[in-house]
């Protein structure tokens, strides 16, 4: 089991803190196996196992409670002894009408320290988000790291063919339990389940005709400028009858069950985000290949900014992509402290015409905050006006 020491981390640090912890993420990405370690971390420090209470709402003994979520509640105090400190998880809690206040019932109860999970951001755009206002924090969760990855391999000594790897079949937890071979039907199968379960039931979807197509194109526009105009002006030069609003409501639905991520543009002279023209990056760049049947894919240079837009996403809470003028910067990050920070990817500068394309949005810009250059290069890093050049997987390595 691959320890994920960031997401424990926080945690830990949320331990007997007075507020409801909510773990999201995609599907299969590992939010229950976090849960899980984090229960034998408690165990570990001598929490006793009758301190702990354990539910996960897509286990069949537990589908009796998903219309009831008061029967539930004293079920749930019925098993804890209120006179110690006691820790509640609930596992894909959406599944239970009306679970908004099963947690807040929960919440507001002495010696319950509460911990829950859910898969579309649902669970913090409807009644969580108003009736919890205030009394929760969000830790999102995405799919394994390149070095988190890295970690399940004893063999280490060919860094470029893990990569090679990783950016073919993404860092989703179960791909490892399988054979290359049968990576990507696995990877389907997820896909499946989030289609059903987080998209279409939860939207009422029934006879979907256009969702696959919007879906492929999406993956295949992958790092591109996009808006739904251009998704739906292209369809229907394809011969496809689709609406703008259609899909418009499929870019949600995407974002919703965190199967891609929508990143705003911001104009950085301005400082203001952009409402025109985002780019989605996909959870996962295994759906990629499972989705559009491809036993390979020549557009290395967008399949690199997904990763690098990922790892970002982990190590900054604001990541945008960038508008210097009429010039684009990859990406645009906010630090803790406010401060911005600037990425360029490419796979390679080495020829003169890519370097001065890649380094031309930096020299744009005016200010004097770090600028980073990264790349599959394979040399050491260098720094040029203040632009340090970085390969890429020692980057996703490094701390």
């Amino acid at each position: 089991m691959i320890e994920r020491t960031t997401y424990l981390e926080r945690l830990k640090s949320l331990k007997d803190k007075n507020i409801i912890k909510v773990l999201t993420g995609v599907r299969r990405s590992g939010k229950s196996t976090v849960m899980q370690m984090f229960r034998n971390y408690l165990v570990e420090t001598g929490i006793s196992e009758a301190q702990i209470l354990f539910m996960n709402f897509e286990q069949i003994e537990n589908i009796k409670w998903l219309n009831d979520f008061e029967g539930l509640y004293y079920h749930i105090i019925g098993q804890l002894d209120l006179s110690k400190p006691c820790y509640v998880f609930l596992d894909e809690i959406q599944n239970v009408k009306e679970f908004e206040r099963l947690v807040d019932g929960l919440y507001v109860k002495p010696n319950i320290d509460v911990y829950v999970t859910g898969s579309n951001a649902y669970l913090l755009s409807s009644e969580l988000g108003t009736l919890l206002t205030g009394r929760y924090i969000s830790i999102h969760l995405l799919p394994f790291s390149f070095k988190e990855y890295v970690s399940a391999f004893e063999d280490k000594s060919r860094l470029d063919l893990l990569f090679s790897n990783y950016l073919k079949y993404g860092g989703m937890p179960g791909i490892l339990e399988f054979a290359d071979e049968d990576k990507l039907n696995y990877l389907q199968g997820v896909y499946n389940d989030i289609l059903i379960k987080d998209i279409l039931v939860r939207n009422n979807w029934y006879k979907e005709n256009n969702f696959e197509n919007v879906v492929k194109f999406v993956l295949e526009a992958v790092g591109s400028l996009l808006s739904s105009t251009k998704i739906t002006n292209l369809l229907k030069s394809e011969g496809f009858t689709v609406s703008h609003s259609t899909v418009n409501n499929y870019l949600q639905a995407f974002t919703e069950a965190y199967l891609f991520y929508k990143v705003p543009r911001y104009e950085i002279k301005g400082k203001n985000i952009l409402r025109t023209l985002e780019k989605y990056y996909a959870v996962d760049l295994g759906f990629k290949r499972a989705i559009l049947a491809k036993s390979d894919t020549s557009d290395f240079g967008h399949d690199l900014e997904n990763v690098v837009y990922l790892e970002l996403l982990r190590r900054y809470s604001r990541v945008f992509i960038g508008k210097a003028d009429r010039t684009a910067m990859d990406f645009v990050v906010k630090t803790p402290e406010g401060v911005q920070e600037y990425f360029q990817v490419a796979w390679s500068t080495r020829e003169t015409s890519t370097w001065e394309r890649e380094i031309r949005p930096f020299e744009i810009i005016k200010d004097y905050n770090k600028r980073t250059l990264l790349t599959m290069d394979v040399e050491p890093e260098s720094s040029y006006k203040g632009i340090q050049k970085k390969n890429v997987i020692d980057w996703l390595l490094s701390d």
